[in-house]
């Protein structure tokens, strides 16, 4: 059973913000002053502090600073809960690590759904992420999935694109962060001599644009549409304050994104020095993981072009492979679609 600790020296603010939440599920502590506050806190380490900002003895303010400075409660969910709606009010209590605002007289509903958000929000933060680009979705998913951009859902606009249609070109500036609602998309780059090299291949759940976005560049490649797609487009501005609107959330953000650029660059090595039939064999498992969930085998659908600009190689190369990879038993070919038959042995081949 998930607690929360009510901070306010209202009593009677106090015992209905409590009964509401007992109403709800939740175990409640209660303290009339912000000295008894930050000592419960201490002592039972709730899962999330309701706080009243002017109190007798220690304020709110001074109940957040103290609470912040002890390693035991500095990342317990703080939600400040107030009479005072000045923004300089909201700034102050932003700055110094608040997480949220109620602002006195309050639906029930109100609160029960900020201190929802912020027991999601905490759950995102501790759930440990695969440092891929399956880790990096996930993790922008739950970000999603916990609440934190459900107040601007209804705003995102959902684009149709037709096959080989351009999503983004490489050199210009980024203006949304795209969610596949449905069908495929790859990013590429066009060497000089006009050669296109796959730098990733992206699906439906997946979202694409980020590192750009984050860095405040210029694409530093392309992406094109491999099937009919739906793609919803997020405002660059709206997923800048989901990420940097809490220090937390971009700490582990960018630690999962360096964690994802040691993976290319590890690939990048691969292209460059392991056998032909490694590097289709990995490119195989890759593109089966980013077009399968946990458990499915879906044919690999794409077209034997792009899986050799992904591998890195002439197309009559990847053919050959392929057809050795069948006589082998470790795929299967039909109707132009590959199947793999034993995906262990391709993680694993020898030589």
């Amino acid at each position: 059973m998930k607690s929360i600790l009510v901070i306010d020296d209202n009593r009677d603010i106090r015992e209905n913000t409590t009964e509401i939440l007992d109403l709800a599920g939740y175990k409640t502590f209660s303290a009339e002053n912000g000295k008894k506050g930050v000592d419960i806190a201490i002592k039972e380490k709730p899962d999330v502090i309701v706080c009243d900002i002017m109190m007798p003895e220690l304020d709110g303010y001074g109940v957040l600073h103290l609470l912040r400075k002890n390693a035991e409660t500095q990342n317990i969910p703080f939600i400040f809960l107030t009479a005072k709606t000045e923004r300089s009010d909201f700034r102050k209590g932003m700055e110094m690590g608040a997480d949220d605002y109620i602002t006195k007289p309050f639906e029930d509903i109100e609160l029960l759904n900020a201190i929802e958000i912020r027991l999601k929000k905490a759950e995102v933060l501790n759930n440990m992420y695969p440092s891929s680009l399956q880790g990096i979705n996930q993790f922008i998913k739950d970000v999603k999935g916990a609440g934190f951009m459900q107040q601007l859902a209804d705003r995102y606009d959902i684009e149709s694109y037709n096959k080989k249609q351009t999503l983004y070109q490489e050199g210009k500036r980024p203006r949304f962060l795209f969610y596949i609602v449905k069908g495929k998309v790859k990013g590429i780059k066009t060497h000089e001599d006009g050669k296109e090299y796959i730098t990733d291949l992206f699906s439906e759940g997946d979202f694409i644009g980020y590192p750009a976005l984050i860095e405040d560049k210029n694409y530093d490649d392309s992406t094109i549409i491999l099937d009919e797609a739906e793609i919803m487009q997020i405002p660059r501005e709206d997923f800048l304050q989901m990420i940097f609107g809490d220090i937390n959330i971009a700490t582990k953000f960018i630690r999962i994104i360096t964690q994802n650029v040691k993976e290319k660059e590890e690939r990048l090595l691969s292209l460059a020095y392991s056998s032909l039939r490694k590097r289709v064999a990995k490119a195989l498992v890759d593109i089966h993981s980013k077009f399968n969930t946990e458990g499915e085998n879906k044919p690999i659908e794409i077209s034997r072009d792009d899986i050799a600009h992904y591998v890195g190689t002439a197309t009559e190369s990847l053919i050959r492979t392929l057809s050795d990879f069948k006589s082998e038993k470790l795929i299967e070919i039909k109707d132009g679609k590959i199947s793999i038959t034993n995906l262990e042995k391709l993680k694993h081949l020898l030589y």
